[in-house]
């Protein structure tokens, strides 16, 4: 008998539609297993990018507290290193202004300023410290108060660095301004997911604003591929940023002629993109790892913000 596949020229079809399906699923499974590895590589890097930044909040804050090791700096060390709370700042500050010299005989030198080029080191306060002037670069920026008999010679990171030139007085030349919250300020604190605002004098807050964002966390295997993933978080985190900006501009603060200064703090990255797309003009910004709910996360921020990083040269 005759198959009928066979004398139809069939056969050979369903043997090629036979062999077409196998391939088809030989390269689906192997599409699977590679958006398989895709997705566990995609979803690391992610979270090896926010170990990093964590990491780099936490170095902002510590501010080099491992020594560099560089040549002739191996035998240099500072004779006292400290974080301070503002109480504790403004203690300092107080003994450093009751200090007093003969005329031209106290140094009150800005270092750094915005590129933080310890270059900027003049040779006047170089001819003080000598060999010492290399601990500035770790220290930079930094106001560096020094006496010409070598009786004082700190550095001081205060929160907000002044924008001045180098001075010889017969006494140091500070501001607690610089060092603790005084007068009227606003604090935005921001974070991929998270903003809180407050609006203070001295040290009390007088307005709170805070919310948290839908912002879509570490991407795992299933679900949305990892492109779109990214899409849909972007996408959130710039409607998050829109909400920060909205309620930055209620207060007007950061826009030229506001009198009273606004500080920015959070996430690194996050506070630049919406110092940038907002035109702010902040007076300091800082990356500080502030955790919990807006409000509780706000206080941590402040604490930490309002903190002076004390060298003894």
């Amino acid at each position: 008998m005759f198959d009928v596949d066979e004398l139809l020229g069939r056969a050979s079809l369903k043997e090629r539609i036979d062999e077409l399906e196998s391939e088809t699923e030989r390269l689906r499974r192997r599409y699977e297993a590679e958006s398989d590895r895709r997705a566990e590589a995609a979803t690391a890097r992610q979270e090896a990018e926010e170990r990093v930044n964590r990491l780099e909040d936490r170095i902002a804050q510590l501010e080099g507290e491992l020594e560099r090791v560089d040549g002739e700096e191996t035998s240099l060390e500072y004779r006292r290193r400290d974080r301070l709370p503002a109480p504790e700042a403004a203690a300092v500050v107080d003994r450093l202004s009751s200090f007093r010299t003969a005329p031209e005989g106290a140094l009150t030198a800005v270092i750094g300023g915005s590129d933080g080029d310890v270059r900027e080191v003049d040779a006047e306060l170089e001819a003080v410290l000598g060999e010492r002037t290399a601990l500035l670069e770790d220290a930079t920026p930094c106001v560096c108060c020094v006496d010409d008999a070598g009786l004082v010679s700190v550095a001081l990171t205060p929160p907000v660095l002044p924008d001045r030139e180098s001075a010889w007085a017969d006494r140091f030349s500070l501001e607690r301004e610089w060092f603790v919250p005084s007068g009227g300020f606003a604090l935005a604190l921001v974070r991929a997911d998270l903003f809180a605002l407050g609006v203070y004098d001295g040290d009390e807050r007088r307005e709170y604003r805070g919310f948290e964002s839908d912002v879509k966390g570490s991407h795992s295997k299933g679900g949305y591929s990892q492109a779109r993933f990214e899409r849909i978080r972007d996408d959130q985190i710039d409607d998050h940023l829109e909400r920060c900006r909205d309620a930055i501009a209620e207060h007007d603060f950061g826009d030229p002629g506001v009198d009273e200064p606004l500080y920015v703090v959070g996430q690194r990255g996050v506070l630049e993109s919406l110092v940038e797309e907002a035109s702010l003009e902040p007076a300091a910004t800082a990356a500080v790892d502030a955790t919990g709910d807006p409000k509780s996360a706000l206080e941590d921020a402040f604490e930490s913000f309002w903190t002076t990083e004390l060298r003894v040269l």
